[in-house]
């Protein structure tokens, strides 16, 4: 039997794929997490589950002097650290927002400001704003865009990227034209793959989105995640 296996660890701020000894102790661990969540050792509390969607935990590690081994710690399970005192935690300064002074433009603003990639699109008539000769030059769609296909969609927010897996590609009742369906990787969505009662694909709510095919791009996007994977566990 391995001594080792590969769990996936998560926290408010933090989601990894880790590979941990069920030799070390549940202390040694917390020591480990302390560098990767954020969260004192002597704040954190550790639940396993067998699946994300769990609502009883399978275990919890609730003995620092005990190997992990003791609680039965299988292959691909879901390690929820919780902060016990968020207030003077690194993970709970990340989380609280309201002490962060936010930069906002409206669209309009935004619209006006020639500093951007929206005017430098609209200058070089880009994407959306290429000329249009006829109705069917709206209608195609570049080859690459299919059904399963990892992409990034536009968006006005600098650094922040909006990735998924194409999930529908075709015209729609709720607008003309076609669109392509996407199934986001975080819930930064709209819908959960239908829109005003027409179902078009299947995904968690607030994950699905339709946008047009000029604010895609296709490539090989893996999903992103925080991991300060500083050492091997």
């Amino acid at each position: 039997m391995s001594s080792t296996v590969t769990v996936f660890v998560i926290s408010p701020d933090t989601r990894s794929e880790r590979r941990l000894d069920l030799h070390i102790t549940v202390q040694q661990l917390k020591n480990k997490l302390e560098l990767i969540t954020g969260i004192p050792v002597q704040n954190q509390a550790i639940s396993v589950f067998n699946t994300e969607g769990d609502t009883a935990p399978a275990a919890v590690l609730n003995d620092d002097s005990r190997p992990l081994g003791f609680y039965g710690v299988k292959d691909l399970q879901i390690f929820q650290v919780s902060d016990l005192n968020p207030a003077v935690s690194f993970t709970g300064q990340l989380s609280d927002v309201s002490q962060v002074e936010k930069f906002e433009l409206s669209e309009g603003e935004y619209a006006q400001r020639q500093d951007t990639v929206l005017a430098y699109k609209q200058l070089h008539k880009i994407g959306r704003f290429a000329e249009k000769p006829d109705e069917e030059e709206e209608t195609a769609v570049p080859e690459d865009i299919k059904v399963g296909a990892r992409c990034e969609v536009e968006t006005q927010e600098e650094g922040l990227h909006k990735r998924g897996t194409v999930r529908f590609v075709g015209p729609t009742k709720f607008a003309k034209g076609v669109w392509v369906g996407i199934e986001y990787d975080e819930p930064m969505g709209k819908n959960d793959g239908s829109v005003k009662g027409e179902h078009y694909f299947d995904c968690k709510p607030n994950f699905g989105v339709f946008v047009k095919h000029d604010r895609v791009k296709i490539g090989d996007f893996p999903v992103e995640e925080i991991n300060l994977d500083d050492e091997e566990m």
